[in-house]
Protein backbone atom coordinates (compact mmCIF):
# COMPACT_ATOMS: atom_id res chain seq x y z
CA UNK A 1 0.00 0.00 0.00
CA UNK A 2 1.57 3.43 -0.85
CA UNK A 3 1.76 5.82 1.38
CA UNK A 4 3.42 8.78 -0.11
CA UNK A 5 1.59 12.29 0.28
CA UNK A 6 2.27 13.65 -2.82
CA UNK A 7 -0.57 11.33 -4.65
CA UNK A 8 -2.82 13.69 -2.59
CA UNK A 9 -1.67 16.82 -3.97
CA UNK A 10 -3.53 18.18 -7.18
CA UNK A 11 -1.69 17.22 -10.56
CA UNK A 12 -3.79 19.13 -12.71
CA UNK A 13 -5.13 22.06 -10.98
CA UNK A 14 -7.46 24.53 -12.71
CA UNK A 15 -7.57 27.38 -9.53
CA UNK A 16 -8.66 30.55 -10.96
CA UNK A 17 -5.94 32.99 -9.71
CA UNK A 18 -5.81 35.08 -12.59
CA UNK A 19 -9.89 36.18 -12.65
CA UNK A 20 -9.31 37.03 -8.92
CA UNK A 21 -5.60 39.04 -9.84
CA UNK A 22 -7.57 42.21 -8.85
CA UNK A 23 -8.93 40.91 -5.22
CA UNK A 24 -5.62 39.86 -4.52
CA UNK A 25 -3.79 43.18 -6.15
CA UNK A 26 -6.17 45.07 -3.60
CA UNK A 27 -5.22 43.20 -0.91
CA UNK A 28 -1.56 43.46 -1.57
CA UNK A 29 -1.79 47.60 -1.57
CA UNK A 30 -3.67 47.32 1.52
CA UNK A 31 -0.87 45.18 3.17
CA UNK A 32 2.69 47.58 1.38
CA UNK A 33 0.43 50.75 2.60
CA UNK A 34 -0.70 49.32 6.13
CA UNK A 35 3.37 47.86 6.05
CA UNK A 36 4.42 51.75 5.40
CA UNK A 37 2.01 53.59 7.59
CA UNK A 38 2.57 51.46 11.09
CA UNK A 39 6.95 51.60 9.65
CA UNK A 40 6.15 55.44 9.93
CA UNK A 41 4.04 55.61 12.98
CA UNK A 42 5.21 52.97 15.50
CA UNK A 43 8.51 52.11 13.68
CA UNK A 44 10.92 48.87 14.71
CA UNK A 45 11.89 47.45 17.77
CA UNK A 46 15.80 47.29 16.79
CA UNK A 47 18.36 44.98 18.79
CA UNK A 48 20.66 46.02 20.10
CA UNK A 49 23.10 45.46 16.42
CA UNK A 50 21.32 48.87 15.30
CA UNK A 51 20.40 51.13 18.10
CA UNK A 52 23.33 50.63 20.35
CA UNK A 53 23.95 50.05 23.99
CA UNK A 54 24.64 47.01 26.11
CA UNK A 55 23.26 43.44 26.45
CA UNK A 56 24.16 40.70 29.19
CA UNK A 57 23.29 37.22 29.41
CA UNK A 58 22.86 35.41 32.60
CA UNK A 59 21.58 32.45 34.23
CA UNK A 60 20.74 31.70 37.33
CA UNK A 61 20.22 28.35 39.22
CA UNK A 62 16.72 29.07 40.36
CA UNK A 63 14.30 29.87 37.59
CA UNK A 64 14.83 33.96 37.01
CA UNK A 65 13.49 36.63 38.64
CA UNK A 66 12.68 39.20 36.04
CA UNK A 67 11.12 41.24 38.21
CA UNK A 68 13.62 41.63 40.89
CA UNK A 69 16.02 42.40 38.31
CA UNK A 70 14.17 44.78 36.50
CA UNK A 71 14.20 46.85 39.72
CA UNK A 72 18.00 45.99 40.38
CA UNK A 73 18.88 47.20 36.93
CA UNK A 74 16.65 50.51 36.92
CA UNK A 75 17.90 51.52 39.94
CA UNK A 76 20.89 52.00 38.14
CA UNK A 77 19.45 54.96 36.29
CA UNK A 78 21.11 54.12 33.43
CA UNK A 79 18.15 53.88 30.85
CA UNK A 80 14.87 52.19 30.48
CA UNK A 81 16.47 48.47 30.47
CA UNK A 82 15.24 45.69 28.66
CA UNK A 83 14.96 42.18 30.23
CA UNK A 84 13.54 38.84 28.42
CA UNK A 85 13.63 35.42 29.14
CA UNK A 86 15.22 33.53 26.77
CA UNK A 87 12.71 30.25 26.65
CA UNK A 88 14.71 28.64 29.53
CA UNK A 89 13.55 30.12 32.89
CA UNK A 90 16.69 30.22 33.98
CA UNK A 91 18.61 32.32 31.18
CA UNK A 92 17.93 35.98 31.05
CA UNK A 93 19.37 39.04 28.78
CA UNK A 94 19.29 42.15 29.85
CA UNK A 95 19.91 45.18 27.46
CA UNK A 96 20.36 48.75 28.16
CA UNK A 97 20.36 51.69 25.76
CA UNK A 98 23.00 53.40 24.37
CA UNK A 99 24.62 55.88 26.78
CA UNK A 100 25.30 59.29 26.16
CA UNK A 101 28.41 61.06 24.70
CA UNK A 102 30.74 60.63 21.65
CA UNK A 103 33.87 59.59 21.13
CA UNK A 104 36.35 58.00 24.06
CA UNK A 105 33.81 59.94 26.39
CA UNK A 106 31.05 57.53 25.11
CA UNK A 107 33.29 54.37 24.56
CA UNK A 108 33.93 55.13 28.41
CA UNK A 109 30.82 56.04 28.71
CA UNK A 110 29.44 52.45 27.90
CA UNK A 111 32.56 50.74 29.58
CA UNK A 112 31.37 52.42 32.81
CA UNK A 113 27.86 51.22 32.28
CA UNK A 114 28.87 47.44 31.61
CA UNK A 115 31.03 47.24 35.20
CA UNK A 116 27.81 48.72 36.98
CA UNK A 117 25.24 46.52 35.31
CA UNK A 118 27.61 43.47 36.16
CA UNK A 119 28.80 44.61 39.57
CA UNK A 120 25.04 45.23 40.64
CA UNK A 121 23.77 41.79 39.52
CA UNK A 122 26.26 40.06 41.02
CA UNK A 123 25.91 41.68 44.05
CA UNK A 124 22.09 41.45 44.20
CA UNK A 125 21.96 37.96 43.03
CA UNK A 126 24.67 35.73 44.50
CA UNK A 127 23.60 32.46 42.74
CA UNK A 128 23.78 34.48 39.10
CA UNK A 129 26.41 33.59 36.66
CA UNK A 130 27.31 36.26 33.95
CA UNK A 131 27.62 34.12 30.32
CA UNK A 132 28.85 37.35 28.15
CA UNK A 133 28.46 41.26 27.34
CA UNK A 134 27.78 42.56 24.56
CA UNK A 135 28.67 46.61 23.73
CA UNK A 136 27.92 48.09 20.81
CA UNK A 137 28.82 52.05 20.49
CA UNK A 138 26.40 53.97 18.16
CA UNK A 139 28.76 54.64 15.54
CA UNK A 140 28.99 50.81 15.08
CA UNK A 141 25.18 50.14 15.44
CA UNK A 142 24.60 53.37 12.86
CA UNK A 143 27.13 51.57 10.20
CA UNK A 144 25.69 48.43 10.66
CA UNK A 145 21.95 50.47 9.69
CA UNK A 146 23.80 51.43 6.40
CA UNK A 147 25.12 47.88 5.69
CA UNK A 148 21.84 46.18 6.61
CA UNK A 149 20.08 49.02 4.31
CA UNK A 150 22.60 48.47 1.48
CA UNK A 151 22.78 44.59 1.32
CA UNK A 152 18.57 44.22 0.84
CA UNK A 153 19.18 46.49 -2.18
CA UNK A 154 21.92 45.42 -3.53
CA UNK A 155 20.48 42.40 -3.43
CA UNK A 156 16.99 43.45 -4.63
CA UNK A 157 19.06 45.06 -7.95
CA UNK A 158 21.05 41.97 -8.81
CA UNK A 159 17.53 40.29 -8.28
CA UNK A 160 16.82 42.42 -11.23
CA UNK A 161 19.65 41.83 -13.58
CA UNK A 162 19.78 38.39 -13.72
CA UNK A 163 15.84 38.09 -14.07
CA UNK A 164 16.37 41.19 -17.35
CA UNK A 165 18.95 38.68 -18.84
CA UNK A 166 17.35 35.45 -18.18
CA UNK A 167 13.81 36.79 -19.67
CA UNK A 168 12.81 39.80 -20.69
CA UNK A 169 12.42 43.21 -19.06
CA UNK A 170 8.89 42.84 -18.31
CA UNK A 171 9.70 39.81 -15.99
CA UNK A 172 12.18 41.60 -13.86
CA UNK A 173 9.85 44.44 -13.82
CA UNK A 174 7.35 42.08 -12.20
CA UNK A 175 9.88 39.83 -10.05
CA UNK A 176 11.43 42.88 -8.79
CA UNK A 177 7.73 44.58 -7.63
CA UNK A 178 7.20 41.13 -6.19
CA UNK A 179 10.39 40.88 -3.90
CA UNK A 180 9.67 44.59 -2.68
CA UNK A 181 6.37 43.45 -2.23
CA UNK A 182 7.49 40.78 0.32
CA UNK A 183 10.52 43.17 1.96
CA UNK A 184 7.77 46.03 2.96
CA UNK A 185 5.59 43.34 4.01
CA UNK A 186 8.13 41.83 6.66
CA UNK A 187 9.33 45.07 8.14
CA UNK A 188 5.57 45.57 8.50
CA UNK A 189 4.75 42.93 10.11
CA UNK A 190 8.01 43.33 12.54
CA UNK A 191 6.51 46.68 13.36
CA UNK A 192 3.12 45.19 13.99
CA UNK A 193 4.80 42.55 16.58
CA UNK A 194 7.34 44.61 17.94
CA UNK A 195 10.11 41.41 17.84
CA UNK A 196 13.29 42.36 18.02
CA UNK A 197 14.85 43.27 14.65
CA UNK A 198 18.29 42.61 14.71
CA UNK A 199 21.26 41.39 11.80
CA UNK A 200 19.56 37.94 12.02
CA UNK A 201 16.39 39.84 10.40
CA UNK A 202 18.17 41.06 7.98
CA UNK A 203 20.11 37.63 6.70
CA UNK A 204 16.39 36.44 7.17
CA UNK A 205 15.29 39.11 4.65
CA UNK A 206 17.75 38.77 2.17
CA UNK A 207 17.08 34.42 2.34
CA UNK A 208 13.35 35.56 1.88
CA UNK A 209 14.70 37.50 -1.45
CA UNK A 210 16.05 34.38 -2.66
CA UNK A 211 13.24 31.86 -1.46
CA UNK A 212 10.91 34.27 -3.40
CA UNK A 213 12.85 34.81 -6.31
CA UNK A 214 13.49 31.06 -6.63
CA UNK A 215 9.39 30.24 -6.47
CA UNK A 216 9.16 33.13 -9.19
CA UNK A 217 11.39 32.00 -11.41
CA UNK A 218 10.07 28.41 -11.29
CA UNK A 219 6.90 30.19 -12.24
CA UNK A 220 8.04 32.42 -14.74
CA UNK A 221 9.92 29.38 -16.62
CA UNK A 222 6.84 27.86 -17.02
CA UNK A 223 5.21 30.85 -18.16
CA UNK A 224 7.79 31.27 -20.78
CA UNK A 225 7.68 27.55 -22.43
CA UNK A 226 3.84 28.21 -22.76
CA UNK A 227 4.19 31.14 -24.19
CA UNK A 228 6.21 29.57 -27.28
CA UNK A 229 4.13 25.80 -26.86
CA UNK A 230 0.53 28.05 -27.28
CA UNK A 231 0.98 31.11 -29.41
CA UNK A 232 -2.55 31.80 -29.92
CA UNK A 233 -3.77 31.01 -26.35
CA UNK A 234 -5.22 34.03 -24.47
CA UNK A 235 -2.51 35.51 -22.07
CA UNK A 236 -4.49 35.48 -18.70
CA UNK A 237 -5.45 32.01 -19.87
CA UNK A 238 -1.94 30.85 -20.40
CA UNK A 239 -0.60 32.42 -16.98
CA UNK A 240 -3.43 30.94 -15.18
CA UNK A 241 -2.29 27.23 -16.37
CA UNK A 242 1.23 28.30 -15.97
CA UNK A 243 0.63 29.21 -12.28
CA UNK A 244 -1.27 25.86 -12.14
CA UNK A 245 1.01 23.92 -13.61
CA UNK A 246 3.93 24.40 -10.91
CA UNK A 247 1.21 24.58 -8.16
CA UNK A 248 2.18 21.00 -6.53
CA UNK A 249 5.82 21.94 -6.59
CA UNK A 250 5.24 24.79 -4.87
CA UNK A 251 3.09 23.67 -2.21
CA UNK A 252 5.61 20.64 -1.86
CA UNK A 253 8.52 23.04 -1.26
CA UNK A 254 6.89 25.83 0.86
CA UNK A 255 5.40 23.00 3.20
CA UNK A 256 8.62 21.11 3.51
CA UNK A 257 10.47 24.25 4.79
CA UNK A 258 7.64 25.55 6.84
CA UNK A 259 7.84 22.65 8.97
CA UNK A 260 11.91 23.25 9.55
CA UNK A 261 11.07 26.74 10.85
CA UNK A 262 8.09 26.13 12.86
CA UNK A 263 10.05 23.72 14.91
CA UNK A 264 13.38 26.07 14.68
CA UNK A 265 10.96 28.99 16.11
CA UNK A 266 9.74 26.06 18.98
CA UNK A 267 12.64 25.08 19.93
CA UNK A 268 15.09 27.24 18.73
CA UNK A 269 15.19 29.58 21.51
CA UNK A 270 14.84 33.48 22.13
CA UNK A 271 18.60 33.78 19.91
CA UNK A 272 16.65 32.74 16.83
CA UNK A 273 12.94 33.86 17.36
CA UNK A 274 13.32 36.87 15.19
CA UNK A 275 14.86 34.85 12.55
CA UNK A 276 13.05 31.98 11.99
CA UNK A 277 10.02 34.23 12.51
CA UNK A 278 10.63 36.18 9.26
CA UNK A 279 11.37 33.63 7.32
CA UNK A 280 8.24 31.79 8.56
CA UNK A 281 6.24 34.90 7.48
CA UNK A 282 8.73 35.20 4.03
CA UNK A 283 8.01 31.74 2.73
CA UNK A 284 4.23 32.74 2.99
CA UNK A 285 4.35 35.77 1.68
CA UNK A 286 7.02 34.81 -1.03
CA UNK A 287 4.97 31.47 -2.15
CA UNK A 288 1.91 34.27 -2.17
CA UNK A 289 3.70 37.02 -4.05
CA UNK A 290 5.06 34.61 -6.61
CA UNK A 291 1.45 33.30 -7.21
CA UNK A 292 -0.51 36.36 -6.91
CA UNK A 293 1.74 39.23 -7.57
CA UNK A 294 4.45 38.15 -9.75
CA UNK A 295 2.84 36.31 -12.43
CA UNK A 296 -0.30 38.61 -12.72
CA UNK A 297 1.70 41.48 -12.93
CA UNK A 298 2.97 40.23 -16.28
CA UNK A 299 -0.85 40.65 -18.13
CA UNK A 300 -0.91 44.37 -16.50
CA UNK A 301 2.78 44.88 -18.13
CA UNK A 302 2.05 42.97 -21.12
CA UNK A 303 4.42 40.29 -22.43
CA UNK A 304 5.81 39.92 -26.44
CA UNK A 305 5.28 36.93 -27.54
CA UNK A 306 7.59 37.46 -31.03
CA UNK A 307 10.03 38.08 -27.73
CA UNK A 308 10.21 34.18 -26.74
CA UNK A 309 10.30 32.65 -30.03
CA UNK A 310 13.89 32.72 -30.32
CA UNK A 311 15.31 31.91 -26.85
Amino acid sequence: MSLALIRFLPTTANLPFIKIRMWAIAFSLLLVLGSLFEFANVGINFGIDFRGGIQTEVRTEEPADVEAMRTVVGDLNLGEPRIQQTGDPHEVLISLPLQPGEGLEGEEAQQDARRALEAALESSFPDIELRGTDVIGGSVSGELVVKGFMAVSLALFLMLIYIWFQFEWQFSVGAILALTHDVIATVGMFSVTQMTFDLATVAAILTIVGYSMNDTVIVYDRIRENLRKYKKMPLGELLNMSINDTLSRTILTSSTTLVALVSLYLIGGEALKSFSFAMIWGVVIGTYSSIFVAAPLLLLIGVKRDANEND
